[in-house]
């Protein structure tokens, strides 16, 4: 049956209207989570680097867990590893050229380094052919770790990294207390994400077979951005506040979460069949990190010259995709 011009329309309105459901409901999560821990007394730094933090890799999860359980694994899994090297391609890179972003050794030995071998260890997992159960514990357990680190040691010994942080992503979440209206629009916010990954995976889908292309490539391409609009207003924002030297950390740290703590947990809630034509996409992105971690150490900042070849090399990968 041919697929007319309306139905096209119909579908990409769909996915547009989906993305924008992300984007509106991570937002109403982040900023009505942050009030609800603080009217509970948790302390600025650990709402700032917990709940914040994983509130902006909500769309990741809710659109990666929708395709694992409507069967399409490709779109699951190509939209974490997509929007991975959306945010340290694309966006970092236009970062970079907009201005230098300063890097800082324990953003790179610690964080940038523990990034590059979880990326590594879901390589050696998706070589298997499947993401079982027990590999989905293994990076939930992982992910429990390092949160559980970061937290211990902000409350104990706050680096003035992790201060400043927590105050970065505490800007985008306000600093107001919790009133009767927030938990109402956490669970409006949680509806609103539920219902625009669905119609995004839905469009998505609908526009891959309409124009001949893989579920991988719509994935890796299409719903990855979408599902990567909150990283890019949090990090246009801070830049044009003049705050660009905690961009770099935010978007490792939303990277980890998403590889960790949402592949972690969907595999966990159901296995996800991972194709062979993946493999090379996954190899990209630990090459990708690989260079970010490189351009973190030369002269410890990432420079215009090095945002013009990460940006390249994303746009590349999509382009890849589609030939």
């Amino acid at each position: 049956m041919q697929y007319d011009r309306h139905a096209m329309f119909a579908d990409i309105v769909f996915l547009v209207l989906g993305a924008a459901l992300l984007w509106f409901g991570a937002g109403w999560v982040v900023e009505s989570a942050a009030a609800i821990a603080r009217r509970f007394n948790v302390s600025e730094l650990v709402i700032g680097l917990t709940v914040v933090a994983m509130g902006t890799s909500a769309p990741e999860f809710f659109v990666t867990a929708q395709a694992a359980f409507k069967g399409l694994p490709a779109i699951s899994l190509a939209n974490v590893v997509g929007s991975d090297i959306f945010n340290l391609g694309v966006i970092l890179g236009v970062m970079a050229i907009l201005k230098p972003i300063p890097t800082h050794r324990t953003m790179l030995y610690r964080d940038g380094v523990l990034l590059w071998a979880i990326t590594g260890l879901l390589f050696l997992m998706a070589v298997q052919g499947e993401l079982t159960r027990p590999m989905g514990l293994c990076l939930l357990a992982i992910f429990g770790g390092y949160v559980s680190f970061i937290v211990y040691k902000g409350i104990r010994d706050p680096g003035p990294m992790d201060i400043a942080m927590a105050q970065e992503l505490l800007e985008e979440a306000g600093d107001r207390v919790a009133t009767w209206l927030d938990a109402p629009k956490l669970l409006v916010g949680f509806l609103a994400i539920t219902l625009g990954s669905d119609w995004l995976v839905d469009g998505a889908r609908a526009i891959a077979m309409a124009v001949g292309v893989s579920d991988w490539a719509i994935g890796l391409t299409i719903v990855a951005a979408g599902t990567s609009l909150p990283e890019l207003v949090t990090c246009l924002a801070a830049s044009l506040r003049g705050k660009n030297d905690m961009l770099l950390g935010n978007l490792i740290g939303s990277d980890f979460f998403n590889l960790a703590g949402v592949l972690g947990l969907t595999a966990i809630m159901r296995p996800i069949a991972v194709d062979t034509a993946s493999l090379p996409s996954m190899g990209l992105m630990m090459g990708a990190v690989a260079v970010v971690l490189l351009f973190m150490r030369t002269g410890w900042r990432i420079s215009r010259v090095e945002g013009v070849v990460l940006v390249l090399v994303g746009l590349s990968r999509w382009s890849l995709e589609f030939v």
